[in-house]
């Protein structure tokens, strides 16, 4: 009788054998194709991949001068597998460092905590920016050093060491980087602040790849296939800015040993011709291996040098603001050219006062912009309050504030520049959560001559100028020109208009022209270039803010300046011969000697804390 229960135990061994071969070969063919861990250390073994780092585009002025380029410098990589019998006494003397720093910078690599991609396989950064001679060194004795590659990089350079807020500077990835972006490795650079990171991507290039072949030992012999399978790497795009390196030059003069910022814009392109912020810095300090240590002292610096006050400062505007309250005004038919408001030293209503300087009175809108007149700005915005075609005064509180976002004011403009704040611009609701429902016109009076709650970045009321100039249409400001064979946003192309006619902004230039000619901004009155200008004196804890707004020539505009200069005083003191020297020099090319004396004068004055040192 046939046994049926051998039978059937051969087929379910033969069955548990097969299934057991299968699973091995599935194991080994995902081990082995699949696997990228696997194929890396098996590659590994016969390759190395070199990577190939692209040099960084260069950036120019709207002249065509070099401002940032690049000059080679070496890493020291290793690949910790491959590192035997390496004389370490002999590398840290080839390099500079002692042991212990050797030994820390190796238990550095190898912790996952600081280098979560770390694996004994892959190259691994030991030592960055390496300058030349020091590298010559090391290239000599490499063979010495079983395992340790060198790769080249390169570090910024700069011609002028000036604009360091501008520029930004390079640094080495972090972790958030990597996993942000695949392109990054441990050791990569990249840009962190300024243009360097507005532009990060245009300016890196593309990486790319040498594939070199090992022998049995793992040393290097020569490439793979003749160079075949290599990749070369994409120099990053090139930037033409919209900067005159010579205006900037003189604005970071002019600013010595003060705080504060000036900024000049292009009008009809929005293209900013200089962006100083004083203090400032030579961005040649954050590059190289001291890199580390000299920002740690710059953050440390109690003036904030790393603080672009242009885009990220906010201050009241002063005068520089009625401007756009005489522009509304007109704009909404609260005055009209020939409306006389009194001014008996102030603004006065009941009991309410708000203080002004000595001139003539009753004061229309020309003279009143000329003069700087706070009684005529204060009584503007109560009678547009009491206007009842708004229906309340927060209807019209509201409508202020429409006025004052389509002039750019409340939100960031957009500047291609990482780090720009907004600025506040108060609504009808902000004052009802501080007051109730029992605030009125005089209890935000203030908001008319830019004290208050209103502030703006220096960027803003350059934008503002800018604005005027262009009777009521502005392009977002910008500081890159032109990318190489690329198009720049068409947010930076493309106008945008204020809710005020060209008609109202005229009868504000007329203002700002007899400001410079018999008002507060006579010593902007260069013959010849019909310069607009508009003084603020910003109340302050200490000293007040020292501002001034103005535009030339009058008719088809080619600059607007901005200049904020913190404790200065009036603004007549340092704003207007500040913005004076900008525009002269701008338009004329060059400034005349007696402008050159009053430039050196200014730049020997010392503001520290509200204190001048002559």
């Amino acid at each position: 009788m046939k046994d049926n229960s051998y039978e059937s135990r051969k087929y379910i061994l033969s069955g548990v054998i097969l299934l057991v071969f299968i699973t091995y070969l599935s194991q080994l063919y995902t081990l082995q194709i699949n696997s990228d861990d696997y194929k890396s250390k098996a590659d590994s073994n016969a390759f190395y991949k070199k990577t190939l780092y692209p040099s960084r585009g260069q950036m120019y002025d709207r002249n065509g001068e070099l401002l940032v380029y690049n000059k080679p410098a070496y890493d020291i990589t290793f690949i910790p597998r491959e590192i035997k019998g390496v004389d370490t006494l002999e590398l840290c003397n080839t390099l500079g460092i002692s042991i212990e720093e050797f030994t820390q910078r190796m238990e550095r690599v190898k912790n996952r905590k600081y280098n979560p991609g770390y694996s004994q396989y892959t190259e691994q950064v030991f030592m960055t920016q390496i300058p030349m001679e020091e590298f010559a060194v090391f290239q000599e004795k490499n063979f010495l050093f079983k395992g340790f590659y060198i790769r080249k990089r390169y570090i910024r350079q700069y011609n002028h060491g000036v604009a360091g807020v501008l520029f930004g500077d390079v640094g080495e990835v972090s972790q958030r980087h990597i996993d942000k972006d695949s392109y990054y490795q441990q050791g990569d650079y990249i840009g962190t602040q300024g243009l360097e990171a507005s532009y990060e991507k245009q300016l890196r290039g593309e990486k790319g790849t040498e594939v070199l072949l090992r022998d049995a030992h793992g040393r290097i012999q020569g490439k793979y296939n003749n160079g075949t399978f290599d990749t070369p790497a994409v120099r990053g795009k090139n930037l033409t800015l919209s900067l005159d390196i010579e205006l900037q030059m003189l604005g970071e003069r002019l600013l010595q040993n003060k705080i504060g910022s000036i900024v000049a814009i292009e009008p009809e392109t929005g293209e900013i011709l200089c962006m100083v912020s004083s203090p400032s810095y030579d961005p040649a300090l954050l590059t190289g291996r001291d890199r580390g240590k000299n920002h740690k002292e710059l953050s440390k610096d109690k003036n904030k040098p790393l603080l672009n006050r242009a885009i990220m400062g906010t201050y009241p505007p002063g005068s520089t603001f009625k401007t756009s309250q005489a522009a509304m005004f007109l704009e909404e038919g609260v005055v009209t050219p020939q409306t006389a408001f009194p001014c008996s030293m102030g603004f006065v209503f009941n009991k309410f006062r708000l203080g002004c300087h000595a001139h003539s009175s009753p004061t229309a809108l020309k003279e009143a912009i000329a003069t700087s007149c706070n009684a005529y700005f204060c009584w503007g915005l109560h009678r547009m309050f009491s206007m009842s075609k708004y229906g309340g005064t927060k209807a019209a509180m509201n409508k202020w504030r429409d006025y004052m976002v389509s002039m750019g004011f409340g939100y960031t403009l957009g500047v291609d520049l990482p780090g720009e704040v907004r600025g506040m611009i108060p609504n009808a609701e902000y004052y009802t959560r501080h007051y109730g429902n029992y605030w009125r016109a005089v209890t935000v009076i203030s908001i008319s001559i830019g004290q208050g709650e209103v502030t703006l970045t220096p960027l803003q009321i350059a934008n503002l100028g800018a604005t005027i100039a262009n009777r009521g249409r502005y392009i977002i400001p910008h500081i890159v020109k032109e990318v190489e064979n690329d198009t720049i946003a068409s947010k930076y192309l493309t106008p945008k208009s204020t809710m005020v006619s060209p008609s109202s902004y005229e009868e504000v230039i007329k203002g700002m022209r007899h400001a410079v000619i018999g008002g507060t901004c006579r010593a902007a009155n260069i013959p010849g270039l019909e310069v607009c200008g508009k003084t603020g004196t910003a109340e302050n804890k200490g000293n007040d803010h020292s501002v001034f707004l103005g535009f030339a020539p009058m008719n088809n505009p080619k600059i607007a300046v901005s200049v904020y200069v913190e404790n200065g005083g009036f603004g007549a003191e340092y704003g207007v011969p500040i913005g004076a020297l900008m525009i002269e020099k701008y338009l004329n090319g060059n400034l005349s000697e007696e402008s050159e004396k009053k430039a050196e004068s200014i730049c020997n004055k010392k503001i520290y804390y509200g204190k001048e040192e002559r």
